[in-house]
């Protein structure tokens, strides 16, 4: 099922705790030459040169036990045909509620020169209350409720009540599209960390 993301350059996949691919975007499979039925269902290590299995494998277990909250290197990913290319990864976990709601955002620049810029910046407008902003960039970053609503002097309620109505806004079914759709509206910038959204987005 593709994730509901704009030509931002970004090849996006959403990955469960088993590195499994759930979705992805139109890039990321026009990137590995196949569709949604040939790539989700597949390991994502699957994607990757024998050679960087090891090393990536144990960055993700990073990610899935909790000793950090995203991590960025080179990977040798190989594309249709068997060719290979050396890529800039970057991994965010996304937490949900409970730790089977968790998944893993993986993002690689696309190889396309079509960035749709000038779709991002034409389509801004004030989407975002202060507070939505400051729990969106949470959510990017891999913060998960309890930390958030501390962090935010907010209630754990308080805190779902406003990510039950980031979703609906952004019209996504859970935080890892949330964020993924964020990205490809421009809503998030793009390469810096900890995520930041754009002003120009907040009411």
């Amino acid at each position: 099922m593709p994730l509901p993301l704009g030509q931002l350059g970004l090849n996006m996949a959403c990955l469960d705790r088993a590195l499994t691919i759930q979705q992805a975007n139109e890039e990321f499979f026009w990137q590995f030459g196949g569709s949604s039925t040939d790539l989700c269902g597949r390991t994502f290590s699957d994607l990757v040169h024998p050679s960087v299995q090891q090393p990536l494998l144990r960055q993700f277990s990073g990610l899935i036990e909790g000793r950090r909250d995203r991590f960025a290197t080179d990977v040798i990913a190989v594309g249709p045909d068997d060719e290979t290319f050396t890529t800039p990864l970057t991994a965010v976990m996304v937490r949900g509620g409970a730790p089977d709601e968790s998944s893993i955002l993986v993002m690689m620049p696309s190889g396309r020169t079509d960035t749709g810029e000038s779709e991002i910046v034409s389509g801004r407008k004030k989407l975002l209350s202060e507070i939505d902003a400051r729990i969106l960039e949470g959510i990017a970053a891999g913060v998960s409720t309890v930390p958030l609503a501390a962090r935010l002097y907010l209630s754990r309620q308080g805190v779902e009540y406003h990510v039950t109505c980031l979703l609906r806004k952004l019209r996504v079914p859970n935080r890892a599209a949330l964020v993924s759709r964020a990205y490809s509206m421009g809503v998030l910038k793009v390469g810096i960390w900890p995520p930041k959204v754009v002003q120009e987005f907040v009411k």
